[in-house]
């Protein structure tokens, strides 16, 4: 079993403190209580949406890689092969395939790609940011069935 959250790192915690801090000072030019109300509106959206964004997962459980929305039996996943960094900027630029399901985080540097042998399915390979690319490549070929 594996089980990884792309949460953002720390220093993008700063991101919603900007967002309120410029919704703050906008509505300010209305009174006092319109800046407040500005500066923790803008808080809890920043908050929200960067939550939202770092709450991507991925898991290998029951049988399936759950990534994001997407949900594929391993049975129709063919060899994993592990990014390192150098890697992964290719194939999540030049080397990219249109067709291919990518679940990319910029802030995650090493990932994953992993080819899809189900003929049925148009999808040639999966592009999954993580951190831990041999784990999961070993969860993925620990839970194929033999």
């Amino acid at each position: 079993m594996y089980d990884e959250r792309l949460t953002a790192p720390p220093s993008w915690w700063l991101l919603p403190v900007a967002a309120g801090l410029s919704a703050g000072l906008i509505l300010l030019r209305f009174g006092l209580v319109p800046g407040l109300v500005g500066l923790l509106a803008g808080l809890l959206a920043g908050a929200v949406a960067l939550s939202s964004y770092g709450s991507a997962r991925i898991r290998v459980v029951q049988g399936s890689l759950v990534a994001g929305q997407a949900r594929i039996p391993l049975s129709a996943l063919g060899p994993a092969h592990p990014l390192d960094q150098a890697e992964a900027v290719a194939w999540r630029s030049v080397k990219a395939d249109p067709r291919a399901f990518m679940l990319l985080r910029s802030y995650v540097r090493t990932a994953l790609r992993v080819e899809v042998v189900d003929p049925a399915d148009p999808t040639p390979y999966l592009y999954l940011s993580t951190r831990d690319p041999q784990a999961l490549a070993a969860a993925i070929g620990a839970g194929r069935p033999e």
